[in-house]
Order: C-alpha cells, then structure tokens, then sequence
C-alpha cells in the first residue's frame, strides 16, 4: 500500500473514532457544543468551509482516481487469455487494490458527512435544551401570570 493511501486509511480511522465519541453518549450535548465552541475550534471553523472543500475534493479525486483503476483492470481487453493461475494473480491484484481504494475512499467521503451532519444536529439539540431550560425557569411566573387573568376573567362573568 502506498503512503497516500496510507495517510487515507489512517484518516477514515480517525472518522470512525470520530462518529463512535459523537453518537455514544459519552458527553451531554451541552458538553459537545462548548467543545464546538471552545477557542481553538472556533478559530478553526472560522475557515471549516474551506478546509471541508479541500478534503472533500482531495477526497473525491482519489475516489475518481480508484475508479479509473477498477476500469483499467476490470476491463476484458487488459486480461490475459493464459490459463496459468500465476499469469491472473499480478492482474488481479491490482484489481483488488483498486477495489479496496474505492471503498475506502468511498467510505471516508460518506463519514465526513455524517461528522459533518452529527455536529449540527448536537449543536441544535444543546440549543433547544438551553432554550427549554430557560423556559422552564420563566414557567412559576408565566403560572402566576395567567392564574391572575383567569381569576379576572372569572370575576368579570
């Protein structure tokens, strides 16, 4: 295996321990959304954009790249009519490092979304618990508000 694919296989694991701390509920939502917002990566999502178009595109040329391979050796043309099995096995080989290439590449481009996905739908829940929590402070004084319109509005009938 190549040092770049390497690097990309090192990069999916990396996802996959990623996805595992953020769906398991090792921390309270809360706890997930001022680590979001926490100084250092809030420099860092400032240019997240920009560095998720990187890798994306870095990303789907590889996949592409692995494509072209499957193509390349997949094809009738390139096969070898020898039927010695030590004449198939360099051929498909290569067959085989170019499926594996386009899964993994494949795989990490479907991770980076769900990161991508998991990170807004944590920062919208500790939001929304942040806003009910401030709601159900506010309710003993909305009760009291409202008991005293309806004894008004029973007085008056």
């Amino acid at each position: 295996m190549g040092l770049l694919w390497t690097l990309i296989i090192g990069f999916l694991y990396a996802e996959i321990a990623v996805v595992i701390c953020l769906v398991f509920p090792i921390g309270s939502p809360r706890k997930w959304d001022r680590f979001f917002k926490s100084n250092f990566l809030s420099k860092l999502s400032k240019k997240a954009q920009a560095y998720f178009i990187i890798v994306m595109s870095v990303l789907l040329l590889l996949l592409l790249d692995a494509f072209l391979e499957m193509r390349k050796y997949s094809n009738e043309e390139y096969r070898t009519v020898d039927p010695r099995l030590n004449s198939k096995m360099p051929q498909n080989t290569r067959l085989f490092r170019a499926q594996r290439n386009f899964y993994v590449s494949g795989f990490a481009i479907f991770l980076m979304l769900v990161i991508r996905r998991l990170v807004t739908l944590i920062s919208i829940q500790a939001s929304l618990l942040t806003d009910m929590d401030s709601l159900l402070q506010q309710k003993p004084v909305l009760n009291q508000i409202g008991t005293g319109r309806n004894r008004k509005l029973v007085h008056t009938d």
